[in-house]
């Protein structure tokens, strides 16, 4: 392995910084993206029980920013809601603008590294080529195998930079639904929310949810 990225020139570098730049984050991501943390289970029905027994205050709202980030968009309508429905929908949009930016951190980096990888790759490719043919001008290009040798050697740049690339353009893709399925699920959550406490949705409290 070492003895290829000997071969593949200096260019080695940024694509081997680009490969542990897009692990680091593809391994954040899914760790924070989880749906269990993002949207927790019969989280509004909790809320609920709160506002049906009133033990709804600021310790409850605090502890609801908290508790995740599904939390902090109910937190925003509820701590609004005596001010009408049309305020309280405008304070979640708020909170959610926020919580989305959230969720979408680090992933135009890693679109970048997707995008970027694989032309530092040819870039790599492209260099070695011209020293190859520039190193046999003299010699007439006698010698086929060592031309073949080194064109071997130059496109081990393109090689690394696509290893890199794939991956990180399928989990680009792969985080990007991931967020668009948790801000669905918030959306419809936070709906859900505003017709309770507006009294117009009734609650199913046997099952903890709207």
């Amino acid at each position: 392995m070492w003895e290829l990225v000997k071969a593949g020139g200096w260019i080695m570098l940024p694509i081997i910084l680009c490969s542990i730049a897009a692990a680091g984050i593809i391994a954040e991501r899914l760790w924070t993206l989880r749906p269990s943390r993002v949207t927790p289970p019969n989280l509004l029905g909790q809320v609920w029980r709160w506002i049906k027994d009133k033990q709804l205050n600021n310790q409850k709202l605090k502890e609801l920013r908290g508790n995740s980030p599904l939390g902090q968009i109910l937190a925003a309508g509820l701590a609004n809601s005596k001010h009408g429905r049309e305020i309280m929908k405008e304070c979640i949009e708020e909170a959610a603008a926020r919580v989305i930016h959230e969720l979408e951190r680090y992933l135009n980096a890693l679109g970048t590294i997707a995008g970027i990888a694989p032309l530092l790759g040819l870039l790599g490719t492209v260099l070695g080529m011209i020293e190859i043919f520039s190193s046999f001008m003299g010699s007439g290009m006698s010698n086929a195998s060592l031309l073949a040798g080194g064109i071997a050697k130059a496109l081990i740049t393109t090689a690394a930079g696509l290893m890199v690339a794939i991956p990180a353009l399928f989990f680009h893709r792969y985080l990007q639904r991931r967020v668009d399925e948790l801000v669905v699920g918030m959306e419809q959550e936070a709906i859900k929310l505003v017709e309770v406490v507006q009294g117009d949705r009734d609650v199913d409290l046997s099952e903890g949810k709207a």
